[in-house]
């Protein structure tokens, strides 16, 4: 996501991010000292409510890792949590095909070694039935999820895994991702719905699959993707906050990392006059995130910040957003003689993307790209170089395909991005330099090389080598 993008831009490395930041997290306990950690906590232990576990369950570590639920559950235990409800998404993809029972077995033996608890799993589905939806191809999907997790209507059972051998009995050709959604019961009655007062947290750490489960947690009023009947009042957390730019979820229990001595500390210890210009979507962007997660100046005596105020319309209704008052400020600001770096963000491929209409995407790119050519005009006239890249892909791929129909893809692409040196001036005294792997990290030392001062030793290596 943007965040991630800026702070590799900015750092020159790439810092621990996902399952391994997660997994550190857990390793020096700093995910459970955590003020949202403690809330969600003494929330349930103060009212005797339940605390409740959502998401895949697998070790697969691409979306989730069984031991991350493990570690939770042991820490639960230990501060004194007595109601635990698990609400288990099946993989059969990123594992085995057939090997829910496994991980259900190993989560159900760990939870016998815990004594004076209620722990249970409560509910469950194949990732690609319930629950799990991603680019809001099937809304349908999380439609079932919150029904199944939230409400306990669904099929049931005594166990997940009576469930599981159920289906599998029942139709010996589906997979762990197809199966059915489930709710355990007793006598009857659910065992493990979500209600007022409760603790949820979603425990995918990788974003595109948990976005709209946690939208349906966190939307208010206006949630209008379908029909939420009850809406119990819980204090709702992801594992990491799955889209940093529409701050999804509210909550998140693994903060970003911490990175020292990004590129713009660097440059003001060498004294270099910068400026960083964006609107209001994406200022923190250049700013904050650019500087490795800090606030404000690193010196101001010599950088300069520009937030240019975002329309609060919905981006499809204003496509051009403020992509020229980017262009003129940054322009005013190169033509004072007075800086030898800056940086800005044009937010209309992103912000734009995802509203997933395409006439406004296409009408956002034009403006960004008018708004990028006249500033490349002006550095060119000036004696300057440009360096035009993006964060990460989203207007570039507005469509994904589901059951051979086309769905509209408002998510964050996995392309690469391009990246272009604009030279007017260029004279053969440096070229690109051979990489096995070139990415946003690179961008640090490559600034730096062309303002012509050398880079961090541990900085990633730059793109261009001297002749």
């Amino acid at each position: 996501n943007s965040e991630v993008g800026h702070n590799a831009l900015g750092a020159g490395r790439v810092f621990a991010q996902g399952a391994k930041l997660v997994n550190n997290s857990i390793a020096d306990g700093s995910i459970f000292t955590t003020d949202i950690w403690n809330k969600l906590v003494s929330g349930v232990k103060d009212h005797d409510k339940t605390f409740h576990l959502l998401g895949l369950l697998s070790d697969g570590n691409v979306h989730a890792h069984i031991d991350h639920y493990i570690a939770f559950l042991s820490r639960l235990a230990t501060e004194g949590v007595k109601r635990v409800r698990i609400h288990t998404l099946l993989d059969g993809r990123d594992v085995f095909e057939k090997s829910a029972l496994e991980y259900i077995k190993k989560l159900e033996d760990h939870i016998s070694t815990l004594s004076g608890v209620d722990y249970k799993i409560a509910s469950g589905g194949g990732r690609m039935t319930t629950t799990m939806d991603r680019y809001n191809a099937d809304w349908p999907m999380v439609d079932k999820g919150w029904k199944t997790h939230v409400l306990g209507d669904a099929r049931q059972f005594a166990s997940a895994s009576e469930a599981v051998q159920t289906y599998y009995d029942e139709d010996p050709k589906v997979n762990d991702q197809y199966l059915d959604s489930f709710v355990i019961a007793q006598d009857g009655k659910p065992v493990g719905t979500i209600e007022d007062g409760d603790s949820v947290v979603c425990m995918n750490f990788r974003g595109d699959r948990a976005i709209e489960i946690s939208i349906a947690f966190d939307g208010g009023d206006d949630f209008d993707k379908f029909d939420r009947g009850r809406i119990p009042q819980v204090t709702f957390a992801g594992m990491l906050q799955y889209d940093g730019d529409l701050k999804i979820p509210g909550h998140f229990l693994v903060n970003p990392p911490a990175i020292d001595n990004p590129v713009s500390e660097y440059m003001c210890d060498l004294g270099i006059k910068s400026f960083a210009i964006s609107e209001t979507q994406k200022y923190g962007h250049v700013t904050y995130f650019w500087n490795g997660n800090k606030s404000g100046y690193v010196n101001k005596d010599l950088e300069t910040y520009v937030e240019i105020p975002s329309d609060n319309v919905p981006f499809d209704q204003k496509p051009k957003m403020k992509a020229a008052e980017i262009a003129d400020k940054a322009i005013e600001l190169l033509k004072t003689g007075e800086y030898k770096f800056g940086r800005i963000n044009f937010p209309n491929g992103d912000m734009v993307g995802h509203t997933g209409v395409v006439e406004a995407i296409i009408e956002s790119m034009e403006a960004a790209d008018q708004a990028t050519a006249r500033l490349i005009d002006t550095v060119n006239e000036l004696g300057g170089v440009t360096v035009v890249l993006a964060d990460h892909g989203n207007a570039d791929e507005m469509y994904t395909e589901k059951n051979g129909v086309k769905k509209v893809s408002t998510a964050h692409s996995l392309n690469p991005v391009p990246c272009a040196i604009v030279d007017a001036n260029y004279n053969g005294a440096y070229k690109m330099a051979e990489l096995t792997e070139r990415g946003l990290s690179n961008v640090a030392a490559t600034l730096l090389n062309l303002l012509g001062v050398e880079a961090p030793k541990d900085y990633d290596p730059s793109l261009i080598t001297f002749t």
